[in-house]
């Protein structure tokens, strides 16, 4: 009775592998047993590595798939198929014992695993003689690391020793720059003591010297207090000396307003039937389909932001106010709408014309207006709108230009290229801010 065959050794193995993924790849799909066909889509590179185990088993369990490997085998080795066949073992020349026993494995011919003993033997001790020589090829590789680590290790022992040299020196040097150091710390330390005794010599005169300023300065205050003293009183007597001008010059002219006025009844002169602002005014409500005359009110201002003095200058007889109407809202009231804008200015003025009696005339872009706003005389405020491509900047220059030399004429307006035009035409430029605070907006 035959002895149970052993397994195939390692390297046997991997040939039997190696040649069963060849004659794999080599089949026809329908001869490809069940187990391989997900093998047999592998690269044929990855054949025998990633399906080892299936080869493996197919070799060992699928007869038909192990002829075949056994096939390809006979056809690469005819001569000693043809010897195992007979029983007989070929010359150890003839063939690598892996070799040999892969063939073996494959044919399988009677007795085999009898006649695989010596070859396994002889296997084994190639196996043994090469694991020796890997051995010392191993130990002789330790040995020449090991000996390069150690003239490593002496290479950077003689560079440590003479960084070491390096270092002591270094540190000698080292040693006598803090020396050196230390005597000059101590020499500046001296010196520092000097200057600080000096600086307190000096911070102690200048002391001194201020107190002196000190008392200097109470003596000049002294003195300063009694000239503002002199200079009050000397204000004081001026303002008495205008006061009493002032009294004259109204006299002198409460005298001449009398004597202007009887010789007006004297010579029985007719009221002004059309003033200058009118025509304009005419003219406008002509363009738009409006007629009608508002009514009259003189005006006087002056070119500052003072509520005060725009009161002032409106007092002046026959004075004309003339007023930027957006500029002046847009100032005081920017937050509603422009109808309710206009509303405002509109009855803030006529309040103060009826108070004053001074002739308004107050001017809209008509660009910002409703199609429909006409120039109308409301209770005394002569409201002018202008019309395309004119704007309420033209719109007053015109109304300033229209009125006689020496007509007092009041114009409110921001506007610095509105007032430079006007003033050149004698009219008095007041801000807006000015009518703004007369008016009680702000």
């Amino acid at each position: 009775m035959s002895a149970e065959p052993l397994g195939p050794p390692e390297p046997v193995r991997r040939r039997l592998l190696a040649r069963a993924a060849q004659v794999l790849g080599d089949l026809e799909p329908d001869q490809v047993p069940v187990s391989l066909r997900k093998v047999r889509s592998f690269a044929p590179a990855r054949r025998a590595s990633a399906g080892a185990g299936p080869l493996w088993a197919a070799l060992d369990g699928e007869v038909v798939f192990r002829q075949q490997v056994a096939g390809a085998w006979r056809a690469a080795h005819p001569a000693v198929a043809e010897a195992l066949d007979g029983g007989q073992l070929p010359e150890p020349e003839a063939i690598a014992d892996e070799e040999l026993l892969a063939g073996l494995y494959l044919l399988q011919p009677q007795d085999w695993p009898a006649l695989s003993e010596p070859v396994r033997e002889r296997l084994a001790r190639q196996v043994e003689h090469r694991s020796g020589q890997a051995a010392e090829r191993a130990a002789a590789r330790r040995v020449e690391a090991v000996e390069a680590e150690r003239d490593r290790l002496r290479a950077e022992l003689g560079e440590s020793t003479a960084r070491i040299a390096e270092l002591e020196q270094e540190l000698a040097t080292i040693r006598r720059d803090l020396r050196r150091a230390r005597s000059d710390a101590d020499r500046l330390r001296a010196q520092i003591r000097l200057q600080a005794t000096e600086a307190a010599d000096r911070e102690q005169h200048e002391a001194e010297r201020a107190r002196r300023l000190d008392e200097e300065l109470a003596g000049v205050r002294a003195e300063l207090d009694a000239e503002r003293r002199r200079a009050e009183a000397a204000r004081q007597q001026a303002r008495t000396g205008r006061a009493l001008a002032d009294a004259r010059v109204r006299l002198l002219l409460d005298a001449v307003v009398d004597a202007g006025a009887g010789l007006r009844r004297e010579l029985a002169l007719p009221p002004v039937e059309i003033r200058p602002a009118e025509v304009i005014a005419e003219e406008v409500r002509s363009a738009v389909g409006v007629s009608g005359e508002g009514e009259r009110v003189p005006t006087r201002g002056r070119a500052d932001d003072d509520p005060g003095l725009l009161a002032e200058l409106i007092a002046v007889p026959q004075s004309h106010l003339i007023v930027d109407g957006y500029n002046v809202t847009k100032t005081g009231y920017p937050e509603v709408t422009l109808v309710e804008q206009r509303r405002r200015l509109v009855d803030g003025l006529t309040a103060l014309a009826a108070r004053t009696g001074i002739e308004v005339t107050c001017c809209f872009d008509g660009a910002e207006a409703t199609p429909s706003a006409p120039a109308t005389a409301q209770r005394g405020v002569r409201v002018l709108f202008s019309l395309p491509p004119m704007n309420a900047d033209e719109l007053i220059r015109r109304l300033v230009h229209a009125e006689p030399q020496g007509r007092p004429l009041i114009v409110v307006s921001t506007d610095r290229e509105v007032g430079s035009g006007v003033r050149r035409a004698g009219a008095r430029v007041m801000d807006s801010l000015a009518l703004v605070r007369l008016l009680g907006a702000r």
